[in-house]
């Protein structure tokens, strides 16, 4: 193989994003895209120039000239989508959050291991040229020892009970929009963490609007985070160590600046911009991956997302927030 075809399922406002960055793959291309409506999966495909408009989920899953899968549905819907396209042998890209469930994850990241399928959660901060930059300067020891993390990440959503944001069948709420962001990154800082507090606000219909969580590990290291759908916030991230700090410059989730203080000496700025907008660095990693025959990615593997997850699960539990999975199966 030596380029990969790619298909989209479910074509929204991010699909849109994230297809016209492949102009910068020259060794993969949008062959295809599937709607539960035809007539969106035909407006889609003609407004970005793809061949194949499947109006079935199903249709682009067993579709023999597609390699790998963008799925981009709401979130309660990944399960079945994934866990289909896993036995059809084909590379999974899954937008964050992952699932809206520990077990719907572990179930999918089973099939892809048992499978020997290459599936990756679409956390495109982890391949942002400025974080790829951070853990470099992180792993060299140019803080010490790391410490801390503390961050958050807001919008000031629309307030209608009726958008999908409140919306539990969709997968409504802060946690899988918004917090996933800082817990996948404190995580990548510091580790799966051991203890999870949350205290935070539902809406009536049960969703999450903000929460602040902490994060902690046995040998006393931590993260504080804040989340919210009513409050815009900057959206930056600090992390501490014992001889210094890095700060994340807004939007942390895909910043193009991280600032390097280090104790006793002046700040250093280093900024280093995405190519395109910032979503070629996430489909480069899978293309790699399908193209090398590796069963998952080194920067973001299923591991960290199982454990992102369980954080997840742990803040709505505490939340009294009961996420809608999805079915198993595609109709």
């Amino acid at each position: 193989m030596s380029s990969v075809r790619w298909g989209v399922v479910g074509p929204g406002r991010i699909a849109a994003k994230v297809v016209r960055d492949f102009v910068h793959l020259p060794d993969a291309e949008v062959v295809a895209v599937a709607s539960r409506s035809p007539e969106r999966a035909r407006a889609f495909a003609d407004a970005n120039g793809i061949g194949r408009a499947h109006g079935s989920y199903r249709e682009i899953v067993e579709d023999p000239e597609v390699d790998a899968l963008y799925i981009a549905t709401p979130h309660p819907q990944h399960r079945a989508v994934a866990l289909a396209a896993v036995k059809a042998g084909k590379a999974l890209l899954v937008e964050k959050a992952f699932t809206v469930t520990p077990a719907a994850t572990r179930e999918v990241a089973a099939a892809a291991t048992d499978a020997g399928v290459f599936v990756m959660e679409a956390m495109w901060t982890r391949f942002q040229p400025a974080i790829v930059r951070l853990r470099d300067l992180l792993a060299d020891g140019a803080i010490g020892d790391v410490r801390g993390v503390q961050g958050e990440l807001g919008v000031n959503a629309p307030t209608d009970p009726q958008d999908r944001y409140y919306n539990p069948a969709v997968g409504g709420g802060a946690l899988f929009d918004l917090t996933v962001y800082p817990v996948s990154f404190a995580q990548m800082v510091l580790g799966t963490p051991d203890t999870v507090v949350a205290h935070g606000t539902l809406a009536p219909s049960g969703v999450d609007v903000e929460e602040a969580v902490l994060l902690g590990w046995a040998d006393g290291r931590t993260a504080s985070l804040f989340t919210s759908l009513r409050c815009a916030t900057p959206g930056q991230m600090r992390v501490f160590g014992t001889d210094g700090w890095i700060d994340v410059l807004p939007r942390f989730h895909h910043p193009d600046t991280i600032v390097l203080h280090r104790t006793g000496r002046a700040a250093e700025e280093i900024t280093a911009p995405a190519t395109g907008a910032g979503y070629s660095h996430e489909l480069r990693e899978v293309t790699d991956g399908v193209l090398a025959g590796r069963p998952e990615s080194a920067v973001m593997p299923l591991a960290d997302t199982i454990a992102v997850q369980d954080v997840l699960g742990a803040v709505a539990d505490q939340l009294g927030m009961v996420p809608q999975e999805g079915p198993a199966e595609l109709p």
